[in-house]
């Protein structure tokens, strides 16, 4: 079973609350946290891209760094653990894209991915002219689909010359192309999502859900595994998971209600509101888990809060669902959670003891 890190490489994690860790997004710290992972004999790393804040007192989300020069810089500094960077496709051309990802294949030894993505957050792209009007959300995935061919074309062969309704190639070229396969996922919740996940990419990241409830997201990888058997391909399930463990259960879920109780009413009506903006949103897109959330100041990804041992077997029970091939962590504060998570939960987990840890 991989475990992964999803790490803060915009302020404050994944918590939007003013009683939560309150800190700065910088190289150091994810480099700390990013060769701690390794360190615990941890699978993947793996930076979003996010371009615009939800403001509020903690100024959520409005400080952020840049994933794939992030993700150059940490492969430089690590041997062992995967590294996937995030391209927001409206951003950047998949042409230089693919050369970016080459060149870091190359600093990394083989060690990169790249995580596509759609894109929700309306706002992010309208603040800098990219926004192409509001039938993107219906047609993302047609737009998503020909920047992959592109991609893969220009990995696999050195040349793309794809005449799409979006991109028009001229026998653009690449070279050096990566020596190895560079991986591609995606984390598209929605049917259409999965479908295009389990077409184009090698594993998707899902949604965990519920409060210690880790089997409540066996439906959310069921999916992907339905999509994954129409399209007669290898593609996994990779679980996002909050942990935050104590001594005891009862420390835990003191430290999980203080943070619910410090809410960011502010920055959350803004996610609110955006979440909101794409009309025609089924009920199993990211918008929509987002909206519809009970506990929405973590985003209502799967939150895991208890003892060590709780955590533990809890996580087991994560792992065990089927079609999951791996999972991915978010912490509160992120450098504890991984001492935390590398001394004092990996250890017992089953579905780890084949770990070896760093000297």
């Amino acid at each position: 079973m991989d475990i992964g890190v999803f790490i803060p490489i915009n302020n404050n994690g994944w918590i939007i609350s003013e009683a939560a860790p309150q800190y700065m997004p910088t190289f150091e710290l994810n480099k700390a946290v990013v060769q701690k992972a390794e360190g615990y004999g941890l699978d993947f790393a793996l930076s979003m891209i996010k371009l615009h804040g939800f403001g509020g007192k903690t100024e959520f989300w409005d400080h952020g760094l840049e994933s794939f020069t992030l993700m150059a810089a940490l492969a430089s500094v690590t041997s062992k653990i995967r590294l996937y960077a995030s391209t927001a496709v409206l951003t950047l051309p998949p042409a230089i894209v693919a050369r970016m990802a080459s060149t870091i294949q190359d600093v990394s030894g083989g060690r990169f991915g790249v995580n596509l993505v759609s894109g929700w957050h309306k706002t992010e792209y309208t603040q800098m002219g990219l926004w192409p009007g509001d039938e993107h959300f219906g047609k993302r995935y047609d737009y998503s689909t020909e920047y992959v061919k592109i991609l893969k074309d220009l990995w696999e062969t050195g040349e793309s010359d794809l005449k799409g309704d979006y991109f028009t190639m001229d026998h653009c070229k690449l070279s050096p192309r990566p020596k190895t396969p560079i991986k591609l996922v995606s984390a598209g919740q929605s049917d259409v999502g999965m479908d295009f996940t389990a077409t184009y990419c090698d594993f998707g990241f899902c949604l965990g859900d519920g409060l210690n409830e880790p089997t409540k997201a066996a439906p959310t990888a069921a999916r992907l595994m339905k999509a994954a058997e129409k399209t007669g391909r290898d593609v996994g399930a990779y679980m996002l998971y909050m942990v935050i463990a104590d001594d005891t259960d009862e420390k835990a879920m003191a430290t999980w209600q203080r943070y619910v109780a410090g809410a960011d009413k502010e920055a959350l009506a803004y996610l609110f509101g955006r979440a909101a903006d794409d009309k025609n949103a089924d009920d199993t897109s990211t918008a929509k888990s987002i909206a519809n959330s009970v506990s929405p100041i973590n985003f209502n990804m799967g939150t895991i809060v208890g003892s060590y041992a709780t955590c533990a077997r809890l996580l087991d029970e994560a792992a065990a669902m089927p079609g999951v091939k791996g999972i991915m962590l978010t912490f509160d504060d992120f450098l504890i959670g991984m001492d935390k998570f590398g001394q004092r939960i990996q250890p017992l987990m089953q579905c780890r003891s084949h770990v070896k840890l760093a000297a």
